[in-house]
């Protein structure tokens, strides 16, 4: 598994307390709105506002949330209007860094991230630096204590998914950004339900981080998924896990 997966995980995990998951909700709140705005308030016609919708309800956003993020994205309520900017730079051990943002302010932002990069020894980079390094995927994950490998591997593969890796207690299945609907869609008819989906970016290769190196690292991940403009933040690190370990 690519380094930011494992720490995706560990996100996760720590995700169970208030103070995150209503950082987490600010997020979705965001995407759900500009999903809205740029494809429509139907998710049935939206692939990109159902995926947000989804993963919203698996966060167990309230209804009444979701219904009013829709809302001023498509106009009907009074909202802030998001605009979509990414940022490339590299972090300690020289791991690539691919942020995605969705602003009301793009100078705050860029300082945010440059304040980031620059505390815990990174550095940002030009447009075009690092993006060559990843492969844009969709990833779902699923429960690997609910379901047998057969059964996910058969249901996932059949609907186009790419492959379906084992990463401890989870199954991850991988598809092309266009195969992503069809492949929820079929796991879903199969009556496998997933903890999370996403489309995200994975690194084509991977850089080993340890030690001190491994530990800014974190602490920088950390802080960018802390600043309400940043959405995701994929890496190519494959960061060692006695560091990883601690983390959780």
């Amino acid at each position: 598994m690519a380094g930011h997966n494992k720490w995706s995980k560990i996100k996760r995990k720590k995700a169970v307390n208030d103070a995150r998951r209503g950082a987490q909700f600010t997020k979705l709140i965001r995407e759900i709105t500009v999903a809205a705005r740029e494809g429509g308030g139907d998710p049935e016609y939206n692939a990109r506002l159902r995926l947000a919708v989804d993963t919203a309800k698996s966060q167990s956003m309230p209804a009444e949330n979701i219904e009013r993020a829709i809302k001023k994205g498509t106009g009907e309520l009074a909202g802030v209007s998001y605009e979509e900017v990414t940022y490339e730079g590299y972090g300690p051990g020289g791991v690539a860094l691919f942020i995605e943002c969705l602003t009301d302010n793009t100078n705050r932002s860029v300082a945010d991230v440059r304040h980031a990069l620059g505390k815990h020894d990174g550095s940002l980079g030009t447009d075009g630096s690092v993006a060559w390094q990843f492969d844009r995927k969709g990833q779902i994950v699923i429960d690997a204590t609910r379901y047998t490998e057969d059964a996910v591997f058969e249901a996932a593969i059949e609907a186009g998914a790419q492959d379906v890796e084992r990463d401890g207690d989870e199954f991850i299945v991988t598809a092309e950004p266009s195969d992503f609907s069809a492949v929820q869609q079929g796991l879903d008819a199969a009556g496998i339900e997933a903890s999370s989906a996403e489309l995200t970016r994975i690194a084509k290769s991977e850089i080993a981080v340890g030690g001190k190196d491994a530990e800014k690292l974190i602490r920088l991940l950390e802080m960018l998924d802390e600043l309400d403009d940043v959405q995701k933040v994929h890496s190519n690190a494959d960061i060692d896990e006695a560091v990883l370990a601690e983390a959780m």
